[in-house]
């Protein structure tokens, strides 16, 4: 990655929400112009409470980009909220080549389905972060709330440099949960729970993964915790070692 210009930030819940802060905090740091670009279709809700960060209910988007808008005042940051669901009638114009888009979702389905899409871009930086609280995923392995990861897909000139999202993890190539998009309100409103501190971590390592891509090409693609173990270790490129 040569530069932080036009920033994505895809999902504003309990892990979007804390690294949008700390995310616009490090860009008017900079001094450089760049474009964050904050992207939600979803709601904060009163029961949100215990795991999200706000100050008010409505669009999650909108509302993260009102608290934020001081704290980029005189800077050369531009604040924008898309008050939407990724989906694939808005995606491409939503991420574009060149783009870094930081991923902070709580489905499969939509990690693949920007996966899938940045794969099709010359240029583009890709991290997700994952935090799905406690259910079986596709395969039938149990997770537990205090396990998380993020993973990088980076792409140069039309060449892969770490793996998609989609390698190494069929719940993701094959996803058992749908768009958010297309989800009715009462299956919404039984998703599963996470814990604000698992969402602290995963915001942090998503950051720190992206600080490390700024300045050097990356020796993982993939970085795994679970706050309960006290346990962090990256997924080695190509069995590389820094």
């Amino acid at each position: 990655m040569s530069g932080l210009r036009s920033v994505k930030l895809i999902g504003l819940g309990g892990t979007g929400g804390i690294a949008a802060r700390y995310l616009v905090a490090y860009a008017a740091a900079r001094r450089e112009p760049v474009r964050i670009v904050l992207v939600d279709g979803d709601d904060f809700e009163p029961r949100n409470a215990e795991r999200m960060l706000f100050t008010r209910p409505g669009n999650k988007a909108a509302v993260v980009r009102a608290e934020l808008l001081p704290f980029v005042a005189g800077s050369l940051v531009t604040l924008d909220a898309v008050e939407q669901y990724v989906r694939p009638d808005n995606l491409a114009n939503l991420v574009r080549a060149g783009d870094v888009v930081l991923l902070a979702v709580d489905n499969h389905a939509t990690r693949k389905l920007v996966a899938e899409h940045c794969a099709r871009l010359a240029d583009v930086c890709l991290f997700s972060a994952g935090n799905d609280g406690v259910r079986p995923d596709s395969t039938g392995r149990f997770l537990r709330v205090t396990y998380g990861n993020v993973q990088l897909q980076l792409r140069r000139a039309g060449r892969d440099v770490t793996p998609s999202l989609l390698a190494h993890h069929p719940e993701i190539e094959h996803p058992a949960d749908r768009l958010p998009s297309d989800v009715s309100c009462t299956e919404a409103l039984a998703s599963t729970p996470q814990l604000l501190f698992t969402n602290l971590a995963a915001a942090a390592l998503l950051l720190n993964t992206l600080l490390l891509a700024l300045g050097e090409e990356p020796p993982y693609g993939e970085a795994c915790f679970d706050t309960a173990a006290a346990l962090m270790r990256p997924v080695w490129i190509h069995a590389r070692k820094p």
